[in-house]
């Protein structure tokens, strides 16, 4: 029998969904879910959506709390629905993510794969570095900034959110303070008339540097001035104040153009060491300590040697590649955002000469540039991927098939498309090793995490393998490049020139036969120099290209 819209039923709240709302299950069966509640709540739930093999919900009256819930903190954390997770104990938090990322693998990935618990954020409150607050009117007719209403453009206004650092917060009711005593009109998106329509502001987390962003229909702002001035004198850590544009009927929060009113129009940060630049239109982590701790398990999981390439794929201003740069010879960079490219260039240049020169960034479709790549003959030992939230596409993950890296690295911050992907992967021939969910959004139903995948079941890496080429006859397996071909491919992938005697001196190494004059030095009285080992790693990936090894 179909549930009735208003029907209320008492209902023992089994776990939360992927949207963070809690699940139940009617007397007959039928899936329940109800927002604002816990597992382990039991429930008065009143019915207000039956879809036939499931029913939506609104709690209606809590009859026994569960151990995990705590008090909320916020008023309007009901009504605004940006913390969707405010009534559960942390540590609860983390468990219900784990059992999602889990529940993904399992159910949509179909792998028996182990998914570690779930990794917590340094800090629960105040860790967000960028804030886009809508700007409105309160009750009274006041400029006021908050948050949308889930599924409206309701403004909830909310002076002081709990995830965003006290300072941007300051900021914001400041910036509203000064329309109201100079007369300065939010944006109506039914009229279409007034100025400020978002205010978006990004705080450096180890800098301690902001970005003030006023986006508004004109690039004219009245009393500009006056309101550097004003900002500066109240808040120092302010480097920079902009106008974005957008005249547009549209959702999207940022225009084309920024104008600057003070500063050099960006910020300054690290993460994870890598200095970065961020203006308004920058993708960048919004939990920065959070994502230190992600780019951290990412790097653990590559297990990158010295002589390794590192191909990034979706790697957007390139810190993730970049915060592993030491530990290979040389990095690659693939996302198709032409800013995020530039701004990758410009971080592998403050990182110095020696990152600069290992590392290559290229503008392009990912999966297409993949496909370029694995046709050319690429062979990157390590593939990092980092996609958005729909994941790979077939080509992609053909190309990094094709491309056979030692060990694959996904990053995801949807675990269905990451539990997809890691299936096609496994069938063929990586296998997933783990899972590690990393909570860079607490409070929120959103979930990153990384999964680690092997070329096959064997990690090459505990192999180890001696034989002796005594007693054969290797005439015919020396068949493979000639020196100028090795050359020339050591000086196109690295930049490197190498001479005949280190070839050598490698191939020596590798067991394969050499002719005399090749292994001596140009003068008799010449002490015999030897290959350094950046030589000698990019003379073996060249013999190993050759199939010489």
């Amino acid at each position: 029998m179909p549930l009735q819209k208003n029907q209320l039923l008492t209902l023992r709240i089994e776990r939360l969904s992927s949207d963070g709302s809690g699940v139940a299950h009617s007397p007959e069966g039928e899936a329940v879910f109800v927002p604002g509640t816990a597992p382990g709540d039991e429930a008065q739930v009143r019915i207000v959506k039956d879809c036939g093999r499931y029913a939506f919900g609104i709690l209606d009256k809590l009859l026994t709390p569960s151990p995990d819930r705590i008090p909320v903190d916020c008023a309007v954390a009901g009504p605004c629905g940006g913390c969707s997770l405010r009534h559960i104990d942390y540590a609860a938090e983390l468990r219900s993510k784990q059992e999602s990322v889990a529940d993904a693998f399992r159910r949509i990935g179909g792998l028996d794969v182990p998914v570690l618990d779930a990794l917590s954020s340094p800090e629960v409150d105040r860790y967000r570095n960028k804030v886009q607050f809508p700007v409105g009117r309160d009750k009274n007719g006041a400029p006021c900034i908050g948050f949308y209403a889930g599924r409206t453009h309701r403004i909830v206004p909310c002076p002081d959110c709990k995830l965003q650092p006290g300072v941007l917060n300051d900021i914001g009711n400041a910036l509203c303070s000064f329309f109201a005593s100079h007369g300065i009109q939010p944006y109506d998106e039914e009229s279409g008339k007034g100025l400020v329509r978002h205010i978006f502001l990004r705080r450096g987390t180890h800098s301690g540097q902001i970005m003030v962003c006023l986006v508004c229909t004109r690039p004219k702002f009245p009393h500009s001035e006056e309101l550097v001035a004003a900002l500066r004198e109240q808040f120092s850590d302010i480097a920079s104040v902009l106008i974005n544009v957008n005249a547009k009927k549209t959702n999207v929060i940022l225009g084309e153009e920024t104008v600057s009113l003070y500063g050099p129009g960006y910020i300054e940060d690290t993460l994870c060491g890598v200095p970065v630049r961020l203006g308004p239109l920058s993708f960048y982590q919004v939990n920065t300590l959070a994502a230190e701790r992600l780019y951290g398990i990412a790097a653990e999981y590559a297990q990158l040697e010295p002589s390794d390439v590192l191909l990034d794929l979706y790697c957007g201003m390139g810190t993730i590649g970049l915060s592993m740069a030491d530990r290979c010879r040389e990095l690659i960079g693939v996302e198709i955002v032409p800013e995020a490219i530039d701004s990758a260039k410009a971080n592998a240049a403050r990182m110095g000469d020696a990152v600069a020169a290992k590392s290559r960034f290229f503008c392009a479709d990912a999966g297409q540039a993949a496909a370029r790549l694995a046709a050319e003959g690429l062979r990157p030992d390590v593939i990092m991927l980092d996609p958005p939230r729909k994941g790979c596409d077939e080509t992609t993950l053909s190309a990094v098939v094709q491309m056979s890296p030692r060990r694959v690295v996904y990053v995801s911050c949807n675990p269905s498309t990451a539990a997809r992907d890691a299936a096609w992967l496994e069938e063929h021939g990586y296998h997933a090793e783990k899972v590690q969910p990393v909570d860079l959004f607490p409070r929120t139903r959103h979930c990153e995490c990384v999964i680690a995948l092997s070329k096959g079941k064997i990690d090459s890496k505990k192999v180890r393998v001696e034989f002796s080429l005594e007693g054969i006859d290797t005439s015919g397996l020396q068949k493979g490049a000639t020196y100028p071909e090795i050359k020339a491919r050591v000086l196109e992938q690295t930049g490197l020139k190498v001479s005949s005697l280190y070839i050598s001196q490698v191939k020596q190494k590798c067991g394969l036969e050499v002719r005399e004059n090749h292994h001596k030095a140009k003068s008799e009285n010449t002490k015999q120099p030897q290959c350094p080992p950046e030589k000698e790693a990019a003379i073996r990936d060249a013999l190993k290209y050759f199939k010489m090894i």
